[in-house]
């Protein structure tokens, strides 16, 4: 060409596999905001392996594998999803399970629309329930029931300060540094305040050290959020993939943790914020029911708005 520029090689349908996928924002209040999610929306075909390899390939935080079965059997078992960090294979995880059920809500060919989508996780069935959409608001808004909480080791903080690169003094005094999980197991760690979570810089050697020897798969750092922030939490998680910025399965764990230790009311709906440093602003919605000293009726909910389509290709 005249300008010297190349044409790129198209690849040839004969000879590849396509694999149509989408990319959402999840827990997003506007564009470009939330915690990002790849979403392949038939995975029919694919190994694990390379499931694995195309999650990798995105390089996010996670990416769900939608696998079509039946219609009757979506209506009455779920949608079949698989979910991958760039590392591994998730049993479950918050933001791939809202914002592949929201891109089911628009385009399944027969729950489109619906009330309520399941998704089947290896977790099990976790229904998510939508808003109506009103006129000019961005994506959907949905709310999912993750499963009942369970509650496990309460961690030494001088332990947790080692593996965070913290000091003691750093922690709440008052709050148990304490393990919670529903589908995922999560260290839930109160921060002193919002200029301690302002300095959190997890070390990935130190931190896999520690849980790989104790009850949690994650950490999960929360402080009160500051008064004018329209949040009642302010969260951090950093993991062996940088900084995520909103993660739905640890807030239904931090949820369960501020009602079962008095911090917020049985059945208080509250926000928890996250993504704020990282310049990825999120809004997670949730609440929990305590019922003769159980939690109960974990639900975690936002919105989830459309960023991109596209298509990879496979030999």
């Amino acid at each position: 060409m005249s300008n010297g520029s190349q044409t790129l090689p198209t690849p040839q349908p004969a000879t590849l596999r396509a694999f149509d996928y989408v990319q959402l924002d999840v827990f997003a209040e506007h564009p470009l905001e939330g915690n990002q999610l790849a979403v392949f929306t038939d995975a029919r075909g694919l190994s694990t392996e390379e499931m694995q390899s195309l999650a990798r390939e995105t390089n996010l935080s996670e990416t769900a594998f939608i696998l079509p079965r039946d219609p009757d059997m979506e209506r009455g078992s779920g949608v079949q999803v698989r979910i991958f960090t760039v590392e591994e294979e998730l049993q479950f995880a918050g933001h791939p399970t809202l914002g592949t059920a929201s891109w089911l809500y628009w385009n399944h060919p027969v729950l489109c629309g619906s009330e309520t989508i399941t998704l089947d996780l290896p977790v099990g069935p976790i229904p998510v329930r939508f808003n109506s959409p009103q006129l000019g608001e961005h994506g959907v808004f949905g709310t999912m029931r993750q499963n009942d909480p369970t509650f496990g080791a309460i961690h030494t903080p001088a332990d947790i300060a080692a593996a965070l690169n913290l000091s003691p003094d750093d922690f709440d005094p008052n709050l148990p540094i304490q393990t919670v999980s529903t589908g995922m197991a999560f260290c839930i760690v109160p921060l002193r305040s919002l200029d301690v979570a302002s300095r959190l810089s997890i070390p990935a050697q130190s931190s896999r050290a520690y849980l790989e020897r104790s009850d949690a798969k994650f950490f999960h750092c929360i402080t009160p959020a500051a008064a004018d922030s329209g949040a009642d939490w302010h969260s951090r998680m950093q993991f062996y993939n940088g900084e995520d910025p909103a993660t739905g399965s640890a807030s239904g764990c931090t949820i369960a943790y501020l009602v079962r230790h008095g911090l917020v009311a049985s059945d208080q709906p509250i926000v928890l914020e996250q993504g704020i440093e990282m310049l990825r602003p999120s809004r997670i919605h949730v609440q929990a029911s305590l019922n003769d000293g159980v939690v109960q009726n974990v639900f975690v909910g936002g919105r989830t708005i459309p960023a991109a389509s596209g298509r990879f290709f496979l030999p």
